[in-house]
């Protein structure tokens, strides 16, 4: 299951979307994000949905790798679908006893799955398809506008960027300490919620005290190798906006227009 999570991570490619600006992947994830959570009818989600498959096939990420990101958020899909699905009140189509589904329950539970699925897709295709280096980079620079009131753009973009790179590391080492608890006859997954709450505390001590460890390593690291933030740094690989990244700007306006425009339809 920790193996499933695929954002954070970095899959190794020569597609489109490996070689555009990260700023433009930054600015491109957010803007769908917003729209996401916009869209409102069925021409508007299958419009979006095209525009994530489509997406993925120019990443020549495998689909089997997507979904299988899919399979660690399945107990959060679920839960969001079944609380909206029964909790929604409005005009019932079915009911049993005190359980009802309403048609407004039902329209709402469906378009919380689908924001859900494309939220995860399109965040993990950022990561995929950008490499931690990159990601700071990009962040810096969209950043960098506000330094002039004094805001620390190099440390956020570092913070975050350490952040994704460490998921991960962090998913690793938990498998590692599970498999070792297990082995020693802990079981995570039997009994009440209660008692599986309380199998955690095992797992969650020494990884939170390798967490910390691995945070003094990586301090101490950098101390050695007179890090001291983002004053006068140069970078081997200056980012700059080609001609593909200028095309895929326009792509978006127009998409994404388009994708208003059937809200009106």
């Amino acid at each position: 299951m920790l193996r499933d999570i695929t954002v954070g991570q970095y899959y190794p490619a020569d597609s489109l979307l490996h070689r555009l600006d990260p700023r433009t992947k930054l600015i491109a994830t957010m803007v769908f994000i917003i729209i996401i959570f916009m869209v409102k009818t069925p021409l508007q989600y299958a419009a979006l949905g095209l525009f994530v498959l489509l997406s993925i096939y120019l990443s020549k990420v495998p689909v089997r790798y997507m979904i299988r990101g899919l399979r660690s958020i399945l107990f959060i899909l679920i839960f969001a679908f079944v609380i909206n699905l029964f909790f929604t009140p409005g005009t019932p189509i079915f009911q049993l006893w005190r359980i009802r589904i309403t048609y407004e329950g039902l329209r709402l539970a469906s378009m919380m799955l689908i924001r859900l699925v494309f939220l995860i897709m399109g965040t993990s295709l950022m990561t995929l398809t950008s490499s931690p280096i990159q990601l700071t980079d990009g962040i810096e620079k969209l950043l960098s506008v506000f330094k002039r009131v004094g805001f620390p753009a190099h440390e956020v973009a570092m913070m975050m960027s350490i952040a994704l790179r460490f998921i991960p590391t962090l998913l690793e080492e938990t498998d590692k300490i599970m498999k070792a608890q297990m082995a020693r006859g802990a079981d995570f997954e039997s009994g009440r919620l209660l008692k599986r709450a309380k199998a955690l505390v095992p797992l969650l001590v020494p990884l939170f005290i390798a967490s910390f460890k691995r945070a003094d390593d990586l301090a101490s690291a950098m101390e050695a190798r007179c890090y001291r933030g983002g004053k006068g740094r140069t970078r081997l690989h200056e980012l700059r906006y080609a001609k593909r990244d200028v095309v895929v700007f326009l792509v978006l306006i127009v998409y994404f227009g388009g994708v208003f425009l059937l809200g009106r339809l």
